[in-house]
């Protein structure tokens, strides 16, 4: 299904399938599963292989990397992460994002906008991905703790790195990548200069983290506090909308 264009109208073909693990991962997989034969083949220890061998699938299924249908509307931001929806605030972005890096091209504006707080369990799909399509303008790491990533203070004090995206007609959307408790590891597959696509990966977590997105001012989430999203597939908001949406959990 990769490249295959659907609509809403029933173009297209859809079917479940099994997703792919990413290459990132498979060493991860491969490691536990080796260790977990070691109780099971050679020291028959098997209350103790069994639940290794488990715990192997799910190190698999941690870095399982599903194919996602991209909505392709010029005014749509699509959702990085997946994840819950934890924090939407009205913030200044961080000082990365905004101030002059020298390499000429500029940041975000200085000036309150909404954050999008995604919190990812270690149950969530960890791959991230591209909110819009442009040029990457900015990869920038900042070493930090590892305090609950579903914590406020954690966009100021873990360990993080900032992604600016810049579209040919100027609009810009940052977001920053999150380390948590778990987390110990933010992988970058992209760097300054490179051409991403909306939807495309951009990188990945590991093992429990969070995602900040910075809307363009005037725009407000197209999501609820509270709302289970997809990387890639939910629309997190559309430009220049800023009505106010409700919902009841239930």
């Amino acid at each position: 299904m990769a490249g295959e264009i659907l609509d809403n109208q029933g173009r297209g073909e859809a079917s479940w399938g099994w997703p792919d693990i990413h290459p990132e991962g498979r060493k991860y997989g491969v490691i536990a599963v080796a260790i977990s034969l070691v109780p099971l083949l050679i020291l028959d220890w098997e209350i103790i292989g069994w639940p290794l061998l488990l715990l192997s699938a799910g190190v698999f299924a941690f870095f399982r990397d599903p194919e996602r249908v991209v909505p392709q509307a010029d005014n749509v931001i699509v959702a990085p992460a997946d994840g819950l929806v934890t924090l939407i605030k009205s913030v200044e972005p961080p000082s990365e994002l905004r101030m002059d890096d020298g390499s000429g091209n500029l940041g975000l504006a200085d000036g309150p906008v909404t954050r999008i707080s995604i919190f990812m369990s270690v149950f969530d799909v960890h791959i991230n991905r591209a909110p819009i399509g442009g040029t990457v303008r900015r990869v920038v790491y900042v070493p930090g703790k590892f305090v609950n990533a579903d914590l406020d203070k954690a966009s100021e004090e873990n360990e993080r790195q900032h992604i600016l995206i810049e579209r040919t007609d100027g609009l810009a959307i940052g977001f920053t990548q999150i380390a948590g408790l778990v987390a110990r590891r933010i992988v970058p597959f992209v760097k300054p200069g490179d051409l991403v696509a909306k939807g495309q990966r951009v990188g990945l977590i590991r093992f429990g983290s969070r995602v900040d997105v910075y809307l363009p001012a005037g725009t407000e989430p197209k999501v609820l506090m509270g709302q289970k999203i997809i990387a890639g597939e939910t629309i997190l908001a559309e430009l220049g909308s800023a009505a106010l949406l409700e919902g009841i959990a239930q």
